[in-house]
């Protein structure tokens, strides 16, 4: 029995840091900054969203909140470097339980969700490759 409590403890535990380190499109400024790390950079846009930019491990994050809730987020290697496929498809799944789908135009690699409801490109933000899922509902 103690055994079995003992496994019960360790399941909850790795359930709350799983889900506290997963944020993505909609999820609130307190969950986002839990899960991407140090604020790097802070700024009021004109229009009254918010963008911030974290690093956390090898990544910068810029997320874009209205209302406290992300509706843009970009990823990018801190040193510059490509994203992998992997990578990009990591960010993409944990953006939406859609299906990601190539909607390819010019030079840039774009993507779109099965129901419509996001959409990323993967191109040069500020110098540095990045994909950008923004949520198009908005």
């Amino acid at each position: 029995m103690e055994r079995m409590k003992q496994s019960l403890t360790l399941v909850l535990a790795f359930c709350v840091i799983a889900s506290s380190a997963s944020a993505n499109l909609g999820a609130d400024s307190e969950r986002i900054e839990d899960a991407y790390g140090t604020i790097v950079q802070r700024r009021l846009r004109d229009d009254g969203t918010v963008s911030v930019v974290y690093a956390k491990d090898r990544y910068l994050y810029m997320v874009t909140f209205a209302n406290q809730r992300s509706i843009s987020e970009s990823y990018s290697r801190a040193n510059g470097t490509d994203l992998s496929e992997k990578e990009i498809t990591k960010f993409l799944k944990a953006n939406s339980r859609a299906k990601w789908v190539p909607a390819n135009t010019g030079k840039e690699r774009r993507f779109k969700t099965s129901d419509g409801t996001a959409e990323a490109t993967y191109g040069i933000l500020n110098g540095r490759p990045a994909l950008t899922v923004r949520d198009v509902r908005r």
